[in-house]
């Protein structure tokens, strides 16, 4: 079987590193791919948003499947573009149509599809620019925080919580004033919900699905979830509170009414679907759906998996994900996240990363925003790689992440040294 994988991040790294271990695969193409996808396969020079180029390269190569690591060529509707083609309408794409992927592309459409379908969430209201006045009339009627969300895809950004009245119309009137561009064309205004947050992922084929393991990441800049927010600077799994009693209701009252919704509405859906859930005194509700695999979280939950996942997808490509089962490992697995120094505001790209020779056998290492230059591997994003490792334990896999974190160089380099602090007694 041939592959190709889209995308060009640490997710698409450890989607690459997984599918290489696949005895079906015979050749996996990655488009862009990174320094670190070319050691799985065989790097692509096409931009993830050329759909033309990618069903050119996809009849070229006789390609047999297409699996979507990043979200922006779902919600423009890359399902749609192979399914309206004759010649890649054959292709099993991975990944949902336009219309499922407006669960991440639109706030204000997972809102509306959470309220229709009874799945827990918190409560809200949504607002144009010229509604300006009636929104800041909605805010003052909550208790702070206030939590405001871009309605479209703000490269994980578009999600403010403040603490102030001021500080919350300030933001409002510079989210409609193009601070996240259309994506701010809309905002919506939620009550903020209380509690610890984690991420589920389910695997579907749009009637039935698997449950991956769960991961919990961390989103500020700084030590002690400090700071701006940022694509996530490290995650763990598994988590230590979400056990069967709450995995159960995790199941039963928000993962089940979504795909079952899915297809009451007659949206197709095959495809992973990201849950991102905060635990209120026992109780999981939705803060948000993306439509495929998170990141840093993917480098945490594939390691975990002993299943192939080749096989996994084409169970989803046929329609028969409930006769598969899932096997997972009992152990620990941590990601910390080197960042470019300046992340997530102005950055340098182009330093020259170093070290990478010299981590433990123990480590896994998934390039986020690398590239070969010259024959050496220099930074080219925000976030440059996750340092990861699989242990008996979650302390025992933080040491050895953080470690090998230390190890790796490049001028400039962050990495917060307290991922898992809130899991873990006495770990800093």
């Amino acid at each position: 079987m041939k592959i190709l994988l889209i995308g060009a991040g640490g997710r698409e790294h450890a989607l690459a590193w997984k599918i290489s271990q696949s005895k079906a695969v015979r050749k996996l193409y990655i488009a862009p791919g990174n320094a670190g996808t070319a050691q799985a396969g065989t790097n692509v020079a096409i931009e993830t948003g050329d759909f033309a180029a990618l069903g050119k390269f996809v009849s070229a190569n006789a390609v047999d499947m297409v699996v979507v690591g990043l979200e922006n060529p779902l919600v423009n509707g890359i399902v749609d573009y192979f399914g309206e083609h004759p010649e890649l309408r054959r292709i099993p794409v991975i990944g949902p149509s336009k219309a499922g992927a407006q669960l991440e592309g639109s706030k204000d459409f997972a809102k509306k599809f959470m309220m229709r379908h009874r799945i827990p969430t918190a409560a809200y209201r949504t607002f144009r620019a010229e509604e300006e006045a009636d929104a800041q009339t909605f805010i003052r009627s909550l208790q702070p925080p206030y939590v405001l969300k871009a309605d479209g895809l703000a490269a994980g950004k578009g999600v403010l919580i403040v603490s102030s009245l001021e500080e919350a119309f300030r933001e409002l009137h510079e989210m409609f004033s193009g601070k996240f561009g259309t994506a701010g064309n809309k905002v919506v205004v939620e009550e903020f919900l209380s509690g610890v947050e984690l991420s589920v992922f389910a695997l579907t084929d749009g009637k039935d699905y698997l449950i991956l393991p769960e991961a919990k990441d961390y989103k500020r800049i700084g030590e002690g979830d400090t700071g701006p927010n940022t694509g996530g600077m490290g995650a763990v799994s598994p988590v230590p509170f979400a056990d069967k009693t709450f995995m159960d209701k995790v199941e039963s009252g928000i993962i089940r009414p979504t795909v079952e919704g899915l297809s009451k509405d007659g949206i197709p859906y095959k495809g992973f679907i990201f849950f991102g859930l905060i635990n209120v005194g026992g109780e999981p509700a939705v803060i948000e759906y993306n439509v495929r695999l998170g990141d840093p979280e993917t480098e945490v939950v594939l390691p975990r998996i002993e299943t192939d996942i080749v096989e996994l997808f084409q169970a989803v490509a046929d329609g028969n994900i409930g006769g598969k089962s899932i096997r997972i490992r009992q152990q620990t697995a941590a990601t910390v996240m080197l960042v470019s120094g300046g992340y997530p505001e102005a950055y340098e790209k182009g330093k020259i990363i170093t070290g990478l020779d010299e981590t433990g056998d123990d480590c896994l290492i998934f390039h986020a925003g690398t590239a070969l230059k010259d024959g050496r591997t220099v930074t080219a994003g925000g976030r440059v790689i996750a340092v990861g490792a699989l242990a008996e334990s979650m302390e025992a896999a933080l040491a050895v992440s953080k470690r090998n974190a230390g190890i790796i160089r490049f001028d400039g380099k962050h990495y917060r040294r307290d991922i898992g602090f809130d899991l873990t007694q006495g770990h800093r």
